[in-house]
């Protein structure tokens, strides 16, 4: 995960997921109504295990 995408997932969480899939894009944009905090979190972990799939596969 780049630094770009990390500023992103902090300001803008369902933005920053859109690549991920329908799901993955309802729970960050639920968890975000919820508190900003909750879905600014949800979607460092998603994009941050992405990254390291790809890093090890």
């Amino acid at each position: 995960m780049g630094l770009g995408r990390a500023i992103l997932c902090i300001l803008l969480p369902p933005l920053a997921v859109i690549d991920k899939g329908c799901g993955t894009i309802l729970i960050v944009t639920l968890l975000t109504l919820a508190g900003w905090v909750p879905g600014a979190i949800a979607a460092l972990v998603i994009c941050n295990q992405d990254s390291n799939y790809r890093k090890y596969r």
